[in-house]
């Protein structure tokens, strides 16, 4: 029991990870990981949670919870910050947890991170397709019930537009990191004037009655959540939570990035500022548009709201676009997903198959696993469900990597390199960050926790009965040398 719990503990030398990322292709630069960060964090959420979150939960204050919860975000988002420029490895927190507190606990949050990179993929391609069938119904063409919505959804059996948004993006990945990065660039930057286009014409619609009351009283709706007052924003802020974990697709795809010291945290701080401003934005306009019980059950409230309103040749175009720059997030999350399986093979805590990288430098078997899995669950579970889930992994990551903060900065400059960027207000700031996901997690439902715990257990018998056994931190030979140019 006594070796078990050793093994359990033992931490993973940052020699080794960083012996084993150079086979990764350095490519990308602050701007990069801007588009990354930015295509990521404004995605499906931020053209359908504003919406539902209202309608569900908030009423017009639904823009209370996107600051509140940026502020956690924020909180993280610095941690993170300093721990992938002092750390640039693939896998962001899973491999950062094991080098600071062992290896069974980076599996752990590692294990949960898969959790949010598995839903997270089918969660946008969920609410992808149904924007694309939102563009095409004003024409007259819709999809037969059964290929239009997942399994058990208004008499769906599969969501055919899932499946194959899913598989372009491995086909664009499959392409090579510079030849994604242009697609990415040039894919947010349309969203963005997509985004700007909404918020600019749809001002022109408010009626400021649509805003009173701002905070409704609370009652319970038909589920048993809570709609209005302060619960209504609590439950709100664990709901769109999922809006915000951008940042930790930046940091998923660190090994990959010139100069990570400058770029990590420039990336990471920058995207989430920019894309709190948006969702403060997006969400004002949307409720001011129309009153928030009409975007109930609404996937895709952008496009419905500016063809209410009589935009509907802007709303066309905003919406083709919104689609197009939807394949940004899901490059963003298919890319950091397969990181972090990658990484799991490359430490040997699944087949080592899964940790090789093809002639382009680019962990393709880790690419199809993904492909697989999140093509199964977008297209048979709907997007409303799996939003929680997303959020439940996230929080857990980010929970452990705040607790982090604490061994990483003790041995900043000894074992590990001094970092460029540090968390101001060391050491209050890292349990701020602590506190505030935990309270975020707690506000989550109770399934998306029963959800959690089944997934959680799953992780530890596959620790026990494989990873224990097979897990690899040994570094190579000629390693040493090279390597010790970065401290």
């Amino acid at each position: 029991m006594k070796n078990i719990w050793k093994k359990m503990n033992e931490k993973v030398n940052f020699h080794f990870y960083m012996a084993k990322d150079k086979n990764l292709e350095k490519t990308l630069t602050v701007k990069d990981f801007l588009a990354l960060g930015l295509g990521t964090i404004l995605s499906t959420s931020i053209f359908t949670l504003p919406g539902i979150v209202a309608a569900k939960y908030t009423g017009p204050a639904v823009v209370i919870p996107f600051i509140l919860a940026a502020l956690v975000a924020g909180l993280v988002a610095m941690n993170y910050a300093e721990m992938a420029s002092v750390l640039p490895f693939a896998g962001s927190a899973y491999s950062w947890i094991s080098v600071l507190f062992g290896k069974f606990w980076g599996w752990i949050v590692g294990w949960a991170l898969l959790a949010e990179y598995l839903i997270a993929v089918a969660f946008v391609a969920a609410g992808l397709s149904s924007n694309v069938q939102g563009l095409i119904s004003p024409l007259g063409i819709s999809l037969p019930k059964a290929i239009a919505s997942p399994l058990g959804t208004n008499g769906g059996v599969i969501d055919i537009i899932a499946v194959i948004v899913v598989a372009l993006v491995t086909y664009i990945l499959l392409r090579g990191d510079r030849q994604t990065t242009k697609i990415s660039n040039i894919l947010v930057v349309l969203k963005l004037l997509a985004i700007v286009t909404f918020i600019v014409v749809g001002a022109t619609a408010i009626k400021a009655q649509n805003y009173v009351p701002f905070f409704p009283k609370s009652h319970p709706n038909p589920d048993g959540t809570v709609f209005g007052g302060w619960q209504g924003i609590y439950a709100g802020i664990s709901t769109i939570f999922l809006s915000y974990i951008g940042f930790d697709s930046i940091a998923s795809n660190s090994a990959e990035a010139k100069n990570p010291q400058k770029t990590m945290p420039r990336g990471i701080i920058g995207s989430l500022i920019i894309a709190t401003i948006f969702f403060v934005c997006v969400s004002l306009v949307m409720v001011g548009m129309f009153k928030y019980t009409m975007y109930a059950n609404n996937a895709e409230p952008v496009g419905w709201a500016l063809r209410e309103s009589g935009h509907t040749i802007i709303a066309t175009v905003v919406q083709a676009v919104a689609v197009c720059g939807m394949l940004v997030a899901l490059i963003g999350m298919m890319m950091a997903g397969s990181r972090l399986i990658y990484s799991f093979g490359r430490d040997k805590m699944l087949p080592k198959m899964v940790g090789k990288v093809n002639k382009k430098k680019i962990p393709s078997n880790a690419l199809w696993i993904i492909t697989i899995i999140g093509i199964i669950l977008g297209a048979i579970f709907p997007f409303t469900f799996l939003a929680q889930l997303i959020s439940a992994g996230t929080l857990i990551a980010f929970m452990a990597v705040s607790l982090a903060m604490y061994p990483l900065r003790r041995r900043e400059g000894k074992t590990l390199p001094k970092a460029s960027y540090q968390e101001p207000f060391y050491p209050v700031l890292p349990i701020l960050g602590f506190l505030g996901s935990f309270a975020v997690f707690m506000g989550l439902d109770i399934q998306a926790k029963i959800y959690s715990a089944v997934w959680f257990l799953i992780g530890v018998i596959i620790y026990f009965v494989y990873g224990m056994r097979h897990a690899d931190s040994k570094l190579p030979d000629d390693s040493d040398q090279e390597i010790d140019e970065n401290l």
